[in-house]
């Protein structure tokens, strides 16, 4: 049986197309697994597909266990027939549960957990966490709850106006009773309600689910006490059932918000630590060019004590600025020339623009003193520019030679 069960449920999980169940893909194995411990652990309650209906009318091809649950009423095993649908949404939300009483059972009225259609509401599937919540679990809380208070009784109906029963009530009662099953389908017995006695000299036991007998003429009683017991019972739970649900609601909903501010936290967290450290950097990089400020300034500072020495009495306003300067060779003085004429005919043919733009000077004057200025510059540029090529032999000659001892041999 759980061979063919496996390999229902991986045909019909399987299918593509216009007749593809329609869960996620992410979700059909989960699904699978579900059904298959349910069988295991239930051999009654049998996976299959049907057609469900919606409120508005629309239908769909859904999976669901149908069978009886078992439940332990008065030390007495029953069996509850029972339909479980796995709706589109399973498992991320719970499956719809409805009893399915045959035509010799009935509904109790009121049931804390099961509506006049049928429909179950159980803590177990108000409270239903995904992943963690299964099908197994789930008729295990139903075997619990239907044993503390049975949603369905049989319907009795009497088939002897005799009121006082034969003597061998007993065994044409349990005959009654096996016929009734096997007629409703292999049907387990459902707990009766609970009847006035008959004018009987020796009283007998009510039978579960039993049908022809003249027990069935009386009037229903029950106990007004364990009403409002059982009433309030199921009202104390239905009440914490929902102070629960509100208090956690309200604490997730504070944790998220403290998730929040964790999170903003630690962004600002990471942008002080981010913006520490660059002003950490910042200081280093200003404390370097402090001291290369440092160091500039002690060089300047002897450099004057040094002039100022060689000056001696002489007044800083009276030394030639020609005389200030001295060229360290020729090649150097005759490059500090060239390029002082340079500039000095630069400035020259700046001052003849301004005069030609003011008609100070002709402008065939002003084309024979440019043109005569420019080769005078050319000179100038075209001597400064050998004097620099002299410079670099000698100096690449200078580098030379002071490197040429350390590689010889």
């Amino acid at each position: 049986m759980a061979q063919y069960t496996q390999q229902f449920l991986s045909s019909v999980l399987s299918q593509r197309g216009p007749s593809a169940l329609p869960y996620s893909e992410d979700v059909k194995w989960l699904i699978r697994q579900h059904l298959v411990a349910l069988a295991e652990a239930y051999p009654s309650l049998q996976p299959k597909t049907a057609t469900f209906t919606h409120n508005d009318g629309r239908t769909v091809n859904l999976l669901q266990a149908d069978g009886t649950a078992p439940m332990l009423f008065q030390g007495v095993t029953y069996n509850i027939p029972v339909a479980i649908w796995l709706m589109e949404s399973y498992p991320r939300h719970a499956p719809l549960v409805f009893v399915n009483p045959t035509r010799d059972m009935i509904i109790k009225r009121p049931h804390p957990f099961v509506s006049p259609n049928g429909v179950v509401s159980i803590p177990y599937i108000q409270n239903w966490v995904y992943p963690s919540s299964n099908l197994v679990e789930l008729a295990r809380n139903l075997s619990h709850f239907f044993g503390r208070d049975p949603p369905l009784y049989s319907q009795r109906k009497p088939s002897n106006p005799n009121p006082n029963p034969g003597p061998n009530y007993g065994s044409n009662n349990l005959s009654s009773v096996n016929s009734s099953v096997g007629s409703a389908g292999a049907r387990p017995t459902i707990p009766p309600r609970v009847y006035s006695p008959s004018p009987s000299p020796t009283p007998t036991p009510t039978p579960p689910y039993g049908s022809g007998s003249a027990y069935g003429s009386g009037r229903i009683m029950e106990d007004p006490a364990e009403v409002f017991k059982k009433n309030a019972i199921n009202k104390l739970v239905e009440s914490l059932n929902g102070d629960i649900r509100e208090l956690r609601k309200a604490r997730e909903a504070e944790m998220e918000g403290l998730f929040s501010a964790q999170a903003v936290l630690r962004k600002r967290e990471e942008e002080l630590a981010n913006g520490l450290k660059e002003m950490q950097d910042e200081k280093e990089g200003l404390e370097q060019q402090l001291q290369m400020v440092l160091m500039n300034t002690d060089v300047l500072e002897g450099w004057l004590r040094e002039n100022e020495e060689k000056m001696g009495n002489k007044d800083i306003h009276s030394v030639d600025v020609d005389d200030a300067l001295e060229p360290c060779d020729a090649l150097s003085k005759q490059m500090l020339d060239c390029t002082a004429s340079d500039l000095a005919v630069e400035d020259v043919i700046y001052a003849l623009d301004k005069a030609v733009q003011e008609g100070a000077i002709p402008f065939d004057q002003y084309l024979r003193n440019v043109r005569l200025l420019s080769r005078e510059q050319f000179f100038h540029r075209a001597t400064a520019s050998k004097v620099r090529a002299v410079q670099m032999q000698a100096q690449v000659a200078s580098m030379a030679s002071r490197a040429s001892p350390q590689y010889a041999f």
